[in-house]
C-alpha cells in the first residue's frame, strides 16, 4: 500500500524538541517543566546531524500543548510558542530537504488537553456540538481518556466532525512539507478511523510514510476500553510487543515501531535473559509474520522507556553490539537522541511514582559528547549503505 519507498532505507533521529537542542541551560531538567529546547535548535544542529549520517528526523509534538513533550495538545493547528513558530516549522522543513534529508513529526490522534477550547466547551455546555466530540460516560466530570490520564480525554474519532477535524489537522501540516508521522497510541482510535484517515491521507500526499506506535506496556484492565484493537483481552493477556498486535495494523499503515525487536534486543544484549540461539530463532520467527512491504523500525529505546546504556548498567560495548545487530536488520533504524554520544540515566524509569519518564528524557550534552562512540555510530550508519 505504500508508496514511500525512500523510508525502507533510512536511518531516522528521533528528536524530543524540548530536550534536544536550545535551551540556555540543562538544570532542573528532572522537572516536568518546559527545559527551552525548540525548532530554531534543531536547524542550528542539521549539520551535526548529517554528519553523522542521519536520513530522517522524527520530531515530537509541536502544537500548542500545556505539557513540555508536547502530547497534551491545545490546539492542533497552532505551534507552541515555546518551540516556536509556524515560520520555524517551514525554515526546518525547507533546510532538511536542501540536505536531501525527510522530517516525520509525531502526530496525536487520539487524544488532547482537557484545556482545549472544544473540551473546555463541552464540559461547560450540556448541548455543545462539542459533547459528542468526547465519551463522556457522566457529564461533566466522568469522562474516557487516554488510559487513567485524565488531563488528556479521548477524542470520539466515530464522531464524524471531530475525525473530519484531526484528519483536516494532519493533511494541514502534512502540506508544508512533512515527509509522514509517526503515529501515536494508534491502539486508541479504532480501525474504521485508521482505513479512513490513511484513505484521505494518502489521497493528498500519496508518498508520506504513516508508522504507528503498537504498544501495551502498563495498561491495566481496566483501561482497556479506551483501546480499540482485536481481541484485546487476549492480546493484553499476551503482553505489550506481541506479533498479532504489531501485525493488526497490516492493510491500514505503512508499518508499525518494531517493540517485538527492542523487547528482544533488550533481553538478548542488557539483561541476558536469552541466548544467541534464542535471539536468533526468535528475531527469525518475527519477521516471517509480516509482509515486506510493511515496515518494522527497528530501536533500541525511546522516551517512553529506559535508556538502552542504562540498562546495560552503563556498558558502552554492549550498547554497540546491539547497534550492530540494528543496523543488520534490513529495517529503517530509529537512534534516540543522545544514544550516540553515551547519554544514559541514574534510575530506572518504572521506580519512580510519577514523572519516571523524565529519566530518558534528560537534556542533550553538548558540552560532553563522547567522541568514539559517535564515531562508531556515524561509521555504522555509513557502512550500512
Amino acid at each position: 500500500m505504500s508508496n514511500a519507498d525512500w523510508f525502507k532505507d533510512t536511518v531516522i533521529y528521533h528528536i524530543l524538541i524540548d530536550r534536544f537542542a536550545g535551551f540556555k541551560s540543562i538544570e532542573n531538567w528532572e522537572r516536568p517543566e518546559f527545559l527551552g529546547g525548540n525548532i530554531k535548535g534543531i536547524i542550528e544542529k542539521l549539520s551535526y546531524l548529517e554528519g553523522l549520517g542521519i536520513k530522517t528526523i522524527w520530531i515530537s509534538p509541536f502544537y500548542k500543548t500545556s505539557e513540555y513533550h508536547g502530547y497534551h495538545v491545545t490546539d492542533f493547528f497552532e505551534v507552541d510558542q515555546h518551540f516556536g513558530t509556524t515560520n520555524d516549522i517551514k525554515e526546518l522543513i525547507e533546510k532538511v530537504h536542501k540536505k536531501d534529508m525527510k522530517i516525520i513529526a509525531d502526530f496525536v490522534p487520539n487524544h488532547c488537553s482537557k484545556n482545549h477550547p472544544y473540551f473546555l466547551e463541552a464540559q461547560r455546555k450540556k448541548n455543545s456540538e462539542y459533547r459528542n466530540w468526547f465519551y463522556f460516560d457522566k457529564w461533566p466530570d466522568k469522562y474516557r481518556c487516554f488510559l487513567s490520564i485524565k488531563q488528556i480525554p479521548k477524542i470520539n474519532l466515530e464522531n464524524e466532525d471531530a475525525r473530519t477535524y484531526i484528519i483536516n489537522a494532519a493533511k494541514h501540516w502534512l502540506s508544508l512539507g512533512f515527509d509522514g508521522y509517526r503515529l501515536d497510541h494508534c491502539i486508541g482510535p479504532s480501525h474504521n478511523f485508521w482505513q479512513i484517515f490513511t484513505r484521505e491521507i494518502k489521497k493528498m500526499f500519496p508518498n508520506v510514510v504513516l508508522i504507528g506506535e503498537a504498544w501495551m506496556k502498563g495498561i491495566k484492565f481496566k483501561e482497556l476500553k479506551t483501546i480499540n484493537i482485536r481481541n484485546k483481552t487476549i492480546k493484553w493477556l499476551f503482553g505489550a510487543s506481541s506479533d498479532k498486535l504489531l501485525a493488526e495494523y497490516i492493510g491500514e499503515l505503512d508499518g508499525v515501531l518494531d517493540f517485538r525487536f527492542q523487547e528482544l534486543i533488550k533481553s538478548y544484549i542488557a539483561t541476558g535473559n536469552i541466548g544467541k540461539e534464542d535471539f536468533y530463532n526468535e528475531l527469525k520467527h518475527h519477521y516471517k509474520k509480516y509482509p515486506q512491504e510493511y515496515y518494522l523500525p527497528t530501536f533500541l529505546d525511546n522516551h517512553d522507556m529506559n535508556r538502552f546504556l542504562f540498562d546495560c548498567k552503563n556498558d558502552k560495548e554492549k550498547l554497540k553490539k546491539a547497534a550492530k545487530i540494528q543496523f543488520s536488520i534490513s529495517q529503517p533504524q530509529i537512534i534516540y537522541y543522545g544514544t550516540e554520544i553515551g547519554l544514559s540515566q541514574e534510575k530506572s524509569i518504572w521506580s519512580f511514582t510519577s514523572h519516571g519518564d523524565l529519566q530518558a528524557r534528560r537534556p542533550m550534552n553538548w558540552g560532553n559528547i563522547d567522541s568514539n562512540l559517535k564515531k562508531f555510530y556515524s561509521s555504522l550508519i555509513k557502512n550500512n549503505r
